[in-house]
């Protein structure tokens, strides 16, 4: 599909006033490390709801998930849905101990919690994560998107991106990306909803509710929330998963320990605009499914004439959405991928000159000169991700989304169990975070290379396996002193977290719900219990331990209301579609 003149006349005005607002916006000087990397610390609740569902959303996920839900359904939402849930988790109990530390990023709090060692590692880590495969892949894949509806080269496309990312992300810092994210956010929720609008107008000769209930009664099995394992696509959604397990790694990292997304309620103006705007954009992510998984339903219910199911969104634009309209549906492509972006160069950024620049080469460096090397490090990655981009096409990536989650699930297991022991449990120091630093990636890799487990169930693996070596290195590290105090509260928060995560998953194996050797589930049971009891029986308390008041927690009746809406809706969807 190639777009109109009107179309690309529409959609290159759209680019160009976004650059010039977001030159705009970076015409204030960024005196400091704070102007720079967290807009001075002034960000109200509803651009950081905003920035945040702009930064999350890209080109690659609006059009495969829709390529899923032509070829599996609303059940691929799910993962959408269970977002909304993650969110509020997030900004009911990690925020709040976040901006109660004061940290710019990730790595810093790890350094804290741990030590410098622990905060170089992973911030090593994060980097050639961020730009090796987030950004390199979405410049591929937006770039490819481009080429396929413009006509223009995808080398073309990609220049087009780096130039349109570069042009606030860079000078501006995140003031200037979470305000264009604001615009984007808004670009794409409208062309999303009209996609989806006349997708469903269409199935209903005009009328978009007679339209939702022809495509509920023409495929009712669309609509499943919760697939059997007798399902085709099962191991693309596999049941129960989505709702407890592994996702809970992938999710609780992303959004809870994960640098270009929580940077933003980082430079909230206090705790309470973070958790309102992180509340927002649980709130918003509830719409998400009706951009991108309707319209492929509706591809389906339509018989459109498509050779593969990421086709799906693409028809939907060519034959469905008019002339003039169309523009600016792809303009709302174009806004995710760079709001997704100019986010990433940003983190890098940050966590290039604050956590590896600053500590290792400069550590009296001047907080003008920080922000200086701050702007070279955000080109250099845009730079980066842009040469490593083409040599993606060898690799045939045809699921982008899956290519980024298998990545990201290396990492993820290492990260998340550091963060939510060093939170969490006093009993635990340095050392053992450091062994879990150093082996989460090594670990991940040798179950990906020596095993055929699906991709959630390898993460569930490594968290049980990580888990148990900073609990038992823990147990025996020197520096911790004895106070004679068991903290139970720490105890129910993790094992909380193992209720969600592995505690299912060693159940679901026991009953043959999980198609893996039942020793498998004995042993992660067993290995459950085993850090359990040592958490609950530790008397320990590590000198750098986070002391955490339980005021700390208690949110303000605007988070509350928010909160309950996401967890009503959430569950009248599951019980009335599961």
């Amino acid at each position: 599909m190639l777009l109109s003149k009107l179309d690309l006349i529409i959609l290159f005005t759209y680019l160009i006033a976004i650059m010039i607002y977001g030159l705009w916006m970076s015409r204030s000087k960024n005196k400091n490390v704070s102007d720079y990397f967290l807009a001075s610390k002034s960000l109200p609740w509803w651009i950081i709801g905003g920035s945040l569902i702009a930064s999350n959303i890209s080109a690659e996920q609006i059009l495969g998930t829709n390529g899923s839900g032509y070829a599996i359904g609303l059940a691929i939402g799910g993962y959408e849905l269970m977002s909304a849930l993650t969110l509020i988790i997030v900004a009911k109990f990690m925020l709040p101990v976040f901006l109660d530390k004061g940290i710019f990023s990730i790595p810093q709090f790890l350094e804290e919690r741990f030590d410098n060692r622990v905060r170089i590692i992973f911030s090593f880590i994060l980097v050639i994560l961020y730009v090796f495969v987030n950004i390199s892949s979405i410049f591929y894949l937006g770039g490819l998107a481009i080429s396929n509806l413009t006509g223009i080269p995808m080398l073309a496309g990609i220049l087009g991106l780096v130039i349109y990312s570069a042009s606030f992300s860079i000078f501006g810092g995140l003031k200037a990306v979470v305000w264009t994210d604001v615009i984007q956010a808004v670009v794409l929720l409208i062309g999303g909803l009209i996609a989806a609008g006349v997708a469903l107008a269409a199935l209903g000769e005009g009328n978009v509710l007679s339209g939702m209930a022809n495509l509920y009664e023409s495929i009712p099995e669309h609509f499943d929330m919760i697939l059997g394992k007798s399902h085709p696509h099962y191991a693309s959604v596999p049941g129960i998963s989505v709702l407890v397990g592994g996702m809970w790694i992938a999710n609780l990292y992303y959004w809870g320990a994960n640098q270009f997304i929580i940077q933003r309620a980082l430079a909230a103006k206090n705790i309470k605009e973070a958790q309102k705007g992180v509340a927002s954009a649980a709130l918003l992510k509830l719409l998400i499914p009706l951009i991108a998984v309707i319209p492929g339903m509706a591809a389906f219910a339509l018989q459109a004439d498509i050779s593969t199911p990421d086709e799906a969104f693409p028809w939907v634009l060519s034959e469905l959405v008019p002339i003039g309209i169309k523009g600016l549906v792809f303009a709302a492509l174009v806004a995710a991928i760079g709001s997704s972006i100019s986010s990433l160069v940003n983190s890098v950024s940050t966590i290039s000159t604050l956590d590896l620049y600053k500590p290792i080469f400069n550590k009296n460096a001047k907080e003008k000169h920080l922000v200086k090397i701050g702007k070279i490090t955000a080109a250099g990655a845009l730079i980066i991700g842009m040469l490593t981009a083409p040599f993606l096409a060898i690799l045939e990536l045809d699921q982008a989304f899956q290519f980024i989650q298998e990545f990201s699930g290396f990492i993820s297991p290492g990260i998340f169990v550091t963060i939510i022991f060093g939170l969490f449990w006093k009993g635990t120091s340095a050392k053992p975070a450091l062994w879990v630093a150093l082996l989460c990636v090594p670990l991940s890799v040798a179950l990906f290379i020596f095993t055929e487990l699906p991709f959630f169930y390898r993460m569930t693996i490594s968290f049980v396996i990580l888990s148990m070596l900073i609990v038992i290195l823990s147990h025996f590290e020197k520096t911790n002193f004895n106070d004679n105090i068991t903290e139970i509260k720490s105890g129910l928060l993790i094992a909380g977290v193992m209720l969600l995560i592995s505690i299912p998953f060693s159940l679901r194996i026991l009953i043959g719900d999980i198609n893996l050797p039942q020793w498998i589930g004995i042993v992660v049971l067993f290995s459950n219990t085993s850090i359990l009891f040592y958490i609950f029986k530790n008397k320990k308390v590590n000198p750098k331990a986070i002391k955490i008041d339980a005021q700390l927690f208690r949110t303000e009746p605007h988070f509350n209301i928010m909160s309950i809406l996401v967890i009503t809706i959430l569950g009248c969807i599951y019980l009335c579609l599961g």
